[in-house]
């Protein structure tokens, strides 16, 4: 019965992202539950914390404040694109979601706390065995990072995303939405001992900025200085988002098993391991530090594992 309840709620979830940009109704959505609009309006409160409006606005207004960053739409534009019926009413909301007016934002996007939901069927780790026969590959890519800097959320004694979350928190990576980043998203990162302060976590979250940053940071944040570096990019073949559990676990599996002398490196303790949120379309993507082999031949610039 759980796991029903589960699929009702990703159902309307799914629904909610596929029309957000449309007039949403409850009977809408006990269609995509396939239970009752009193029963499913139950559900979804149970299950996400919010009412389906709540839900749907707070996202309509990340949304929008992402657009309003990016500077090429009026606050007008943008309030009756994203369903609002008037401006009055667009700027009253945006400012009790945010304590920011979108004028006052659009002029200084400094970091905000987005609105980021997680599926309700993707909010536990999933301990199914791969299945081998729906995940083929890995590409390998060298990638040089420069020196750089990194804002940063940490954590007590979190060594992976789930113990993160539940030590800080699944909304940071919505404050992380809001900024900046050198590679264009925020990242995760597994920190060497050299970057922990004392009685904090391995695993953190933040996002990478240039080494002369000197813009604002948020309450709770730190900022550290990475060196420049260079990096195994594993990219797994895009995936069905059910199976993202499994598409990470053959990922890492792959690159542990990765011997980088094939490409003329050898394993580097010196820098951070770089995790990027999965994303199906894309494949997951992890970033593994090397250093120049002692004994380098010339390499490829890109390989595949066929596994």
């Amino acid at each position: 019965m759980k796991d029903e309840r589960t699929a009702a709620v990703q159902r309307m979830q799914d629904h909610i992202e596929r029309h957000l940009y449309e007039r949403i109704t409850m009977a809408d959505l006990a269609s995509a539950a396939l239970f009752s609009p009193w029963y499913s309006y139950r559900l979804f409160r149970e299950l996400t914390g919010l009412t389906p409006a709540a839900y749907a606005r707070r996202l309509r207004l990340s949304r929008s404040a992402v657009e309003l960053k990016r500077g090429d739409r009026t606050i007008t534009d943008v309030a009756f694109a994203y369903g609002f019926g008037s401006v009055d009413g667009y700027v009253r909301a945006f400012f009790r979601e945010f304590g920011r007016t979108p004028g006052d934002f659009a002029r200084s996007p400094t970091p905000i706390m987005l609105f980021h939901p997680y599926g309700v069927q993707y909010q536990q780790p999933r301990k199914e065995p791969i299945d081998m026969d729906t995940m083929q590959y890995v590409c390998v890519t060298p990638i040089h990072k420069p020196r750089r800097k990194a804002i940063i959320k940490r954590g007590r004694t979190a060594a992976d995303y789930w113990a993160y979350c539940e030590e800080v928190g699944c909304d940071v990576w919505g404050t992380l939405l809001s900024m900046d980043s050198l590679c264009g998203e925020p990242v995760c990162l597994w920190l060497p001992a050299a970057y922990r302060a004392p009685g904090t976590s391995t695993y953190v979250q933040g996002v990478e900025v240039g080494i002369y940053y000197d813009g604002p940071v948020p309450e709770g944040f730190d900022v550290i200085e990475l060196p420049e570096a260079d990096y195994l990019m594993f990219q797994g073949q895009p995936f069905a988002e059910r199976d993202f559990g499994q598409a990470i676990q053959f990922v890492q599996g792959a690159a542990d098993r990765y011997d980088p002398a094939v490409l003329g490196y050898e394993w580097s303790t010196r820098s951070p391991r770089i995790q990027l949120e999965p994303k199906g379309e894309r494949g997951y993507i992890e970033f593994r530090p090397v250093q120049v082999h002692s004994q380098a031949m010339p390499s490829p610039s890109r390989s595949s594992l066929e596994l």
